[in-house]
């Protein structure tokens, strides 16, 4: 039976309660005395040549296959106000476009390979009087987009059409049982109006993750200048860490650079103080910050190019390690260092967290913390080290900061590392203020070291080498850094 597409468009969003509807003299008005635009060449979106050796290489893969990849629209915040947008990572990474709405569709041609069609909301200028009345796509709300002929010249596409044009030309696509595959879940029009087939779009999603696991040289770069920009960051932090009272004064500092140098933050920031960095994912951050305490502050800058980091150091507020803190922080730096030495080629993803853990579990047990011996608490069927201890040490690290979530486990997990791929390498404790089998004066200590990762030919290299580390180093550096207190 051949499929059946809905090809309606969506209804327009209703008119707001507390919009003026606009007379005709006014709409008449409107339209008149304008400059016409100045004609002038588009310049490629950089890096465009990389962008057409992505799509070729998922051409390769779907041959003669109509391949449907959006980017997904804005997502309401409240009524109707929206987050700002950020663009699906794999139509990013196909194409470089950031605007909202678009959709890419790779076409069979005769020969084999593909034609990249890119849709995009069309720009009629001043000639219709959307650019006024339109709140969520007009000019004047929400400034200009490029336009159909402006996209095809700027990102080096095949065809450029405008969305109104997308329903219809993809029902023609697909008509007569012809094979196809959409990326699902980034745009719920999309997904509405072309029926699932959910072995092939899985596979499509899959296929995309797995060919971003090996990053080129141009990712590398933009993930180096993201990183760049949060040691600033960390920086910014630790220059004000004294005079701060509050976590969220942190999460302020930290955001105010992402949006600075880079397009924002790439995950919610973590400003852990106290107790609440035994918590793994603190972005509450609502809590008072301490002398005499941790900071636990994982952080990553995204950048323009939308790479992102992802790093985590944790902090003496004062300056100054407590004995039972500096133990703490001194197994964990251990530990990283054998993950470290196992980030090599050919070894297996999860050969890092194996090493990390070994270590852990032989420092817990030292500290008397883990009755067990490390052995028994490595085995398979107890891992009791992850009481304190729950996450691995590492995952992919890119245009998400949980990256290539979509590859299948033996391409991802239980495959090999391998040049180009990045990675975080991150062991961490986590002691809870109420976990009876901790000595008191470990309770309440929270200790994550995060760095960021990339496979060479020989061994790694660790981009984010220059953030302190070592213990004398960290203490320097907020020693050394930090502002004095202000008064309360």
């Amino acid at each position: 039976m051949s499929a059946t597409f809905d090809t309606k468009g969506p209804e327009a969003a209703p008119q707001a309660s507390h919009d003026s509807l606009n007379p005709p003299k006014l709409v008449e008005f409107m339209l008149q005395g304008w400059r016409e635009p100045a004609r002038r060449a588009i310049a490629p979106v950089r890096g465009h040549a990389r962008f057409a050796e992505r799509r070729r290489a998922l051409s390769r893969l779907f041959p003669g296959e109509v391949l449907v990849v959006p980017t997904g629209h804005e997502k309401v915040r409240a009524n109707d106000t929206t987050y700002r947008f950020r663009p699906g990572s794999d139509f990013y990474w196909l194409t470089g476009n950031l605007e909202p709405d678009c959709v890419l569709v790779l076409v069979p041609v005769a020969g084999g390979g593909h034609e990249s069609w890119l849709f995009v909301e069309p720009n009629p200028g001043r000639s219709s009087p959307t650019f006024f009345t339109d709140r969520a796509k007009g000019e004047l709300w929400v400034g200009p987009r490029l336009g159909v002929e402006q996209s095809r010249a700027r990102y080096r596409v095949d065809r450029a059409l405008g969305l109104p044009e997308l329903r219809a030309q993809v029902a023609e696509l697909l008509g007569g049982g012809k094979p196809y595959r959409i990326l699902r879940g980034q745009d719920g029009d999309v997904d509405a109006f072309v029926p699932a087939r959910r072995e092939a779009d899985q596979a499509l999603a899959t296929a995309l993750s797995e060919l971003r696991l090996v990053k080129d040289s141009l990712e590398i770069r933009a993930l180096q200048a993201a990183i760049d920009s949060t040691r600033r960051a960390f920086e910014d932090v630790v220059e004000e860490l004294s005079a701060l009272g509050s976590e969220r004064e942190i999460e302020g500092i930290f955001n105010k650079r992402a949006r600075v140098e880079g397009n924002d933050v790439g995950y919610g920031t973590i400003a852990a103080a106290g107790a609440n960095a035994t918590i793994l994912h603190w972005t509450r951050n609502d809590g008072e910050v301490k002398r005499g305490t941790l900071l636990l502050l994982d952080a990553g800058v995204e950048g323009n190019e939308l790479y992102t980091a992802d790093v985590t150091r944790t902090i003496p507020i004062g300056g100054r390690f407590t004995a039972a803190q500096k133990e703490i922080y001194g197994l964990v730096l251990a530990a990283q260092r054998a993950a470290f030495a196992k980030v090599v080629p050919g070894e297996d993803f999860m050969a890092p967290n194996r090493a990390a853990m070994a270590v852990l579990a032989e420092g817990l047990h030292r500290l008397g913390i883990l009755e067990a011996s490390p052995e028994e608490a490595l085995a398979d069927e107890h891992q009791f080290y992850k009481r304190w201890s729950l996450h691995n040490v590492s995952h992919m690290l890119g245009l998400d900061v949980h990256d290539c979530a979509q590859a299948r486990a033996e391409a991802y997990k239980y495959g090999k590392l391998v040049p180009g791929m990045v990675l975080t390498v991150e062991p961490g404790l986590y002691f809870q203020p109420d976990d009876l089998l901790v000595p008191a004066k470990y309770r309440g200590i929270g200790v994550r070291i995060e760095d960021d990762v990339v496979v060479t030919k020989s061994s790694c290299k660790i981009l984010t080498d220059d953030f302190p580390r070592e213990i004398a180093d960290v203490e320097r550096w907020v020693s050394r850094r930090s502002k004095q207190p202000r008064r309360r």
